[in-house]
């Protein structure tokens, strides 16, 4: 089937044109003079609209297993959320757990995800247990299609890593290829600080960001930057959420060792604020690293502008607040770690075109065409061009909205954005050439979506 997306600006990181385009199959055909005359088996129209490549969410944890219970999307919730969002594709985290194989993990959630998912998916691999074996099985994952591998600073007896272990699996992946994400907070100090406000009485929700100080996301990034840069390998950090953090990204960039860093939209739009907020309320906005105090916000608007905050994924983690977030009462500690916001993304960072915070083409360059490149998915992926996947979102940028948990997708029962009022908003989205979204509703189907294997990183040098 052919669709023409006809009268809309199409818009790259590299800039922005007039002109339609041609959806032939699962493929972008043509991109054409505005009014050339084709005929095509559907016509979208996106006059006054812009026509952009869909997104790209880097960093989401459906099904995720985490302090007894699990995120409460599954990947069929989840990949519609994404797509009534505009965002066609996901990359998600298999858990490997202490003792087990990381190639029995893949496994594992190949069979949550195969035949579920509602847009294109592919994985990162979490490392919790690095040992002779697991260093090995890194190669197989590699060669499967899995060549990132996330690990942990945090969550000593559950995730952490030592530097030591750290330090093997960086050597692995610089021999593989491969690039190693991070959870950069030092948890074995943080743990001290939760111990000493529960001996307190010290037990609110707040209580999860003052335990969690900037500084010590700070110190972890730097720690984890000088063992990349012994080892040779590439460092990605994760939810990056803090100034420190961000100067020391900086600081490694500007030598030009291989450091990139995402952040998250709730780092750019919520606080400590949310966190301090009465009766419990706060539990909603527990994540890790935790809101930071309002000022870190204008350092990593800052920090995308200058690209050395290279993306901006969800972390989507998504508890409901009752049941779930409600298991912390009388102890943060117990509080389910995630924010909802795969839907939300593309029309959060809008706002930041809005605001004058950054360029229509930034915008498409961390939501869409970086993580496509930083993990091996481009021109596949996050860019309108010929050749490519006909991923495709028509954007009205003069839409209003209002976030509410009453007509979200995502299957939780609060949103962290409760009231706010957005302009711009997806009109249409095609994901490798099937038209998904409309204003008539959702037309996709669960198990549309393919499992993706990833290429390296290309922007390595």
């Amino acid at each position: 089937m052919s669709t023409l997306i006809r009268g809309g600006t199409v818009v790259n990181a590299t800039g922005a044109v007039a002109a339609d385009v041609l959806v032939e199959g699962e493929k972008i055909a043509a991109l054409l003079t505005p009014g050339f005359a084709i005929a095509a088996d559907r016509v979208v129209d996106a006059a006054g609209k812009y026509v952009i490549p869909g997104g790209i969410d880097a960093h989401t944890h459906m099904e995720m297993p985490f302090g007894g219970t699990f995120s409460a999307d599954t990947f069929a919730s989840g990949t519609t959320a994404a797509a009534w969002g505009g965002t066609t594709t996901i990359i998600d985290f298999a858990v490997q757990a202490k003792g087990t194989s990381l190639m029995s993990t893949l496994d594992k959630w190949h069979t949550k995800a195969d035949g579920n998912c509602a847009v294109d998916y592919g994985f990162h691999m979490i490392v919790s247990d690095v040992n002779d074996t697991s260093l090995k099985e890194m190669e197989s994952c590699a060669d499967a299609g899995v060549n990132s591998f996330k690990m942990f600073m945090a969550y000593p007896g559950v995730f952490y890593a030592t530097d030591g272990e750290i330090l093997r699996a960086m050597q692995k992946a610089r021999e593989i290829g491969g690039t190693v994400m991070m959870h950069a907070e030092n948890g074995i100090a943080i743990d001290q600080l939760v111990a000493q406000a529960l001996a307190r009485g010290r037990t609110a929700p707040v209580e999860h960001g003052l335990t969690r100080p900037p500084e010590l996301e700070g110190e972890a990034t730097s720690r984890a930057i000088t063992l990349a840069a012994v080892t040779g390998a590439p460092l990605y950090v994760v939810h990056l959420s803090a100034a420190q953090a961000l100067d020391a990204v900086a600081r490694a960039r500007d030598t030009g060792q291989n450091v990139f860093a995402e952040t998250c939209p709730q780092y750019l739009y919520l606080s400590l604020e949310d966190l301090a907020k009465p009766d419990f309320e706060g539990a909603k906005y527990v994540a890790s690293p935790p809101l930071r105090p309002r000022e870190h916000q204008a350092e990593l608007w800052r920090g995308l502008r200058t690209n050395d905050l290279s993306v901006v994924s969800t972390d989507h983690c998504p508890f409901c607040f009752k049941d779930q977030k409600e298991l912390g009462r009388g102890n943060f500690a117990k509080i389910p770690n995630g924010i909802p916001g795969v839907e939300h993304r593309v029309d959060l960072l809008h706002q930041g075109v809005v605001r004058g915070e950054i360029s229509l083409e930034r915008w498409v360059e961390i939501s869409s065409t970086t993580p496509a490149r930083m993990f091996g998915l481009h021109p596949r992926k996050g860019v309108i061009a010929p050749g490519a996947d006909a991923d495709v979102v028509v954007y009205d940028p003069r839409a209003r909205q209002t976030i509410s948990a009453a007509t979200h997708h995502m299957a939780v029962d609060y949103s962290a954005y409760e009231g706010m009022e957005l302009t711009g908003k997806v009109d249409t989205v095609l994901s490798r050439g099937r038209v998904v979204v409309d204003a008539e509703g959702f037309h996709g189907r669960v198990g549309h979506g393919r499992f993706l294997t990833r290429e390296l990183n290309q922007y390595l040098v």
